[in-house]
């Protein structure tokens, strides 16, 4: 088990502090919690700096006391998060513990938070249970969901005349809701899906799996996975053939570090849905910049969220005048959300941070004019049509109100 603590400089905050005795033990703490090593490690494994520059844009402060960030490696593990989790809650004081990557441990881990009365982001996962069936008062879900991603990707691919889908997915929870969520929109504007399997996470042979695939006649391999096993099945899928064949490959959760790791000759025209992209514009560029110069890559909508979510934490707990987790949660759905990640930003009653997405296709190298230029706009999709209206996310708090 991989652990680090890190003291965040302590420079003066540019807020104004209530007294520190409204703080418990004297520092607010914040527990990044991810998978440091693993399948998911390009996709959010180096958050951890990017809430260390929350830490620093904020002051390193907060009501009068120092900001402390703690990490872990989760493994993704259920057990192993649930393990760290509570160590952090009942002996180490960590107030919120943030990033979540790996659906299954942001589940359980949101779980155990709200029983400890603190505070639960998550920027790394996907599934829609952390704002649905799932929901806490204290949970959040900030970065992207599956909705979001299906909407993105799927609703584009069905659009130009992808109308037949087979799946490969993850078995786990993020593959489930992934698959699910896009057989709802696939379904719900005509289309059809022809079937589905599911393969084991961090798995390295997709050859019997894709041969399903192929031999389905579908017209869109849907790739309801992330990370090393959605590159693997990219490069698989190369090798047999099946794009060369006229099938579409759709990346159902695919960012930048994977595109990078996989390259532009293998990647080139793969459409993807993200809630970030460094090139966007000179403050997303500043930001980038930043984190490339401590991490050597560019950041992905789950490291640009991490730093949002922080940072937003960190405003919550300003306004509220107090590290208790339920009048921050309180806070936290107050508060507008406008930084670098999240423009106009609103976080619903069920926890769910309201963004703007956008839909991206994979440069061919030949469009490529300096590293990390990866991806062409394609569109934007506002953050009322990219998620699910509150009334429709199966949140029981909701029902209950």
């Amino acid at each position: 088990m991989k652990g680090s603590t890190v003291a965040v400089g302590l420079l003066v905050a540019g807020f104004a502090a209530p007294a520190a005795a409204e703080v418990s033990d004297s520092v607010v703490k914040i527990g990044v919690l991810n998978d440091q090593s693993g399948v998911y490690a390009d996709l959010g494994g180096r958050s951890v700096e990017a809430a260390k520059l929350a830490v620093e844009d904020f002051g390193g402060r907060v009501l009068g006391v120092p900001i402390e960030i703690v990490s872990a490696d989760h493994q993704n593990q259920p057990d192993i998060g649930l393990s760290i989790a509570r160590r952090w809650f009942d002996i180490d004081g960590v107030d919120v513990i943030t990033e979540l990557t790996n659906s299954s441990v942001a589940l359980a881990v949101q779980a155990l938070a709200a029983e400890k009365r603190k505070v639960a982001i998550t920027s790394g996962s996907a599934t829609t249970e952390l704002t649905g069936k799932a929901c806490t008062t204290t949970g959040f879900h900030w970065a992207y969901d599956t909705h979001a991603l299906a909407v993105g990707t799927g609703g584009t691919l069905v659009d130009e005349g992808g109308d037949s889908w087979f799946f490969l997915t993850a078995d786990y929870a993020l593959g489930y809701s992934l698959e699910e969520q896009t057989t709802k929109l696939v379904t719900s504007r005509g289309g059809t899906v022809l079937g589905s399997v599911r393969h084991p996470l961090n798995t390295t042979d997709f050859s019997s799996f894709l041969l399903q695939a192929q031999a389905s006649g579908a017209k869109v391999v849907g790739l309801a996975n992330a990370g090393l096993d959605a590159a693997n099945a990219i490069k698989q899928a190369a090798e047999f053939g099946i794009m060369a064949g006229g099938q579409k490959l759709a990346a159902l959760l695919f960012t930048l570090p994977e595109v990078h790791g996989l390259g532009l000759d293998a990647g080139q025209g793969l459409i993807l849905t993200e809630g970030f992209y460094w090139d966007r514009d000179d403050e997303s560029r500043a930001f980038a910049e930043r984190f490339f110069e401590r991490t050597g890559r560019m950041p992905n909508m789950v490291q640009a969220g991490e730093y949002s979510s922080v940072l937003q934490y960190l405003k919550a707990v300003q306004a509220a005048g107090t590290d208790d987790g339920e009048k921050v949660a309180a806070k936290l759905r107050e508060l507008p959300v406008d930084d670098v990640f999240a423009r106009g930003g609103t976080v619903l009653a069920n926890g769910r941070m309201v963004h703007d997405m956008y839909l991206f296709r994979v440069k061919a190298p030949s469009e490529s004019t300096r590293p990390w230029d990866y991806y062409e706009v394609l569109a934007t999709v506002p953050g009322d049509q990219a998620f699910l209206p509150v009334e429709e996310s199966g949140c029981p708090l909701i029902a209950r109100n």
